[in-house]
């Protein structure tokens, strides 16, 4: 129930939607109680010529039922009197269509304001959810699935507007119906009316008893949902890597797997959720059928006490019952599957940002950059022991080692991507845990070896975050970057999109469009995570050159797997298994036969 009530909570203000909603709700319902009500006067001029017995006088004015009943038994009485068969029959079907017309107008009215509640809605989720996902740690996601959360923000949200949004009417209309027959049921004939009314709640237990494991099957079949996802996201990211290695049977057999449980659970929990509605209809019409054996019966004895005409409209009342009571029965079936996705959506939005924004601000950089004795946990296992390294303004810092030694994790963690464990990273005296994250991230400029772009022109993707910015200032970025000359031979220029992850361009093209966004921020502090070690030789010739010129008059921090990139910086830390074993300059480096002479002979340099 809080679940429900948290989804709920996306619609407000409802103050402002639900009166018109109600009164519109309830108009319907009136119009379709005397739409019904219509069928016994229908009745009474096919069948009963003569209009003997109906009423001479207008009955005395009362807000009552009976008023209603008898002004509209004298009006047909005195059209038959007038006008004879054929207009008090056209008369009562002229009723009957303008009451139908009427009831589904305020229907549709109605329902375009659960319409526009349902989408303000969704688009707050959405929202939410799109904003709580930008704004959580990198470290969340690499604990996840990517299919698992690309499921949650498209299948769950879904599930949820189909679910519980879509069943607003379901719960508050439904049930006025229900409540507006059920009262001429019982000012037709309580006796008829109570046997119903012992009848249905046993069919509500049998309906609830049939759904109440929906829910749990649901989890499973989202989850399961989640690694489809993943798997095909996986297909289309290693496409490359499926064709070369003939692995796609390896591939098919896992995604078979997973999609056979998939059908399995679904299936089970489509037809547990189908079963409530064929057994609320049957249990619904043993019902009636118990109705009519009983009325029969009364009407045997003489204790009816209503004729044929008016015995028909009640069936007919109760048959109109039965209908929203079998919708609020399925849309129960339905909302447990949708609570389970919203679950999951809130699973998400309450998920720990873990990165605390610090309040001091921060403008401008200074003196220098400081790792002061730090230690980064990643589960259980030490990724950093005990670093201490500085970083002078202006000056070239390099850190290098072999894989896995903690080089990327240094990088991560000057932006804060994570924090550390223990000790503190600096900046100008001040630990960057207390500054503005928002100012801290401005002063940087970060280039990766995993070039990322975006679906969009070379343009916008150069001009990333910085809306306003000249057509000038990009083509200057480009220049600097050295990608000016082959952004010129594209089709469009800078105005070619240059597709998923910028696929459509090569390597070394993707990485200088990188580094001419970084050129265009104009950061005070350069940080370059392996930026050339997975281009060719004359790729990174290029994106080197033009990083030599990104980094001219800044502060750089160079995580470098080839050392021929960094033989020229002002400091070259060496990282192994976390610690750093070694530091000084290119040459000193290599005269003192250590680690770094090691790893400069493995790679031919010197």
């Amino acid at each position: 129930m809080e679940t429900f009530k948290r989804v709920l909570s996306y619609a407000r203000p409802l103050g402002r939607s639900l009166p018109g909603y109600l009164s519109l709700s309830v108009l319907s319902v009136v119009l379709g109680v005397i739409n019904y009500a219509l069928l016994g006067p229908l009745l009474t001029v096919l069948f009963e010529e003569s209009a003997a017995g109906a009423p001479a006088d207008r009955p005395a004015f009362s807000l009552s039922l009976d008023y209603a009943t008898g002004w509209f038994r004298w009006l047909l009485s005195s059209i038959l009197r007038s006008g004879g068969v054929l207009r008090a029959l056209a008369f009562v079907c002229g009723a009957i269509v303008v009451s139908c017309f009427l009831a589904n107008l305020c229907r549709y009215l109605s329902q375009r304001i659960i319409v526009g509640v349902e989408t303000r809605m969704m688009k707050r989720l959405r929202h939410d959810l799109f904003a709580k996902i930008t704004s959580l740690p990198v470290g969340w996601f690499t604990e996840r699935r990517k299919g698992d959360v690309l499921s949650s923000v498209s299948n769950d949200v879904t599930e949820v507007q189909n679910a519980i949004a879509g069943s607003f009417h379901v719960f508050l209309r439904e049930p006025l119906l229900v409540a507006g027959f059920l009262a001429m049921l019982i000012y037709m004939s309580p006796q008829l009316t109570l046997v119903s009314l012992v009848a249905l709640p046993v069919s509500a237990f049998i309906v609830t008893r049939i759904t109440r494991r929906l829910r749990a099957d649901s989890v499973e079949t989202q989850r399961l949902a989640g690694r489809i996802l993943s798997q095909f996201e996986e297909a289309i990211s290693g496409a490359r890597i499926l064709k070369a290695f003939q692995a796609r049977p390896y591939a098919t057999r896992a995604f078979d797997a997973v999609n056979d449980r998939h059908r399995a659970v679904l299936r089970q929990v489509r037809s547990r959720q189908e079963l409530a509605s064929p057994v609320s209809e049957f249990l619904g019409i043993s019902i009636a059928a118990a109705v009519l054996f009983y009325g029969g019966w009364l009407n045997l004895r003489g204790a009816l006490g209503m004729n044929w005409q008016q015995f028909i409209v009640y069936i007919m009342f109760y048959w109109k019952v039965l209908e929203p009571a079998k919708a609020i029965a399925k849309s129960y079936a339905v909302v447990q599957k949708g609570l389970v996705s919203a679950d999951r959506l809130f699973a998400i939005l309450d998920a720990p940002d873990g990165i605390a924004d610090g309040r001091l601000p921060v403008k401008e950089f200074r003196e220098a950059v400081t790792f002061d004795h730090v230690t980064f946990t990643y589960g259980d296992e030490p990724v950093l022991k005990d670093v201490c390294l500085t970083i002078p303004k202006g000056k070239t810092v390099a850190v290098v080692g072999p894989s896995g030694a903690g080089k990327s994790t240094m990088a991560d963690l000057l932006p804060r991507f994570y924090d550390v464990t223990e000790g503190a990273i600096r900046i100008d005296g001040t630990d960057i845990r207390d500054l503005s994250l928002q100012d801290l991230v401005s002063l940087m400029g970060i280039v990766t070896q995993e070039t990322i772009l975006f679906n969009d022109s070379v343009h916008n993707n150069i001009a990333f975050a910085r809306p306003g910015v000249t057509r000038a200032a990009v083509v200057e970025a480009a220049r600097v970057a050295g990608a000016d000359e082959f952004i010129a031979r594209l089709p469009q220029g800078y105005d070619t999109n240059i597709g998923d992850r910028g696929t459509r361009l090569s390597g070394g093209q993707r990485q200088r469009i990188a580094i001419a966004r970084a050129v265009l921020k104009n950061p005070p502090l350069l940080i370059l995570d392996e930026a050339t070690s997975a281009l060719d030789t004359e790729s990174e010739r290029l994106v080197q050159s033009a990083l030599t010129r990104l980094m001219g008059g800044r502060t750089s921090l160079v995580i470098a797997h080839r050392l021929s990139t960094v033989r020229h910086a002002d400091e070259i830390y060496v990282v192994q298994e976390g610690r750093i074993v070694e530091h000084g300059r290119h040459e000193d480096l290599v005269a003192n036969n250590g680690l770094y002479s090691h790893l400069c002979s493995l790679q031919d340099f010197s």
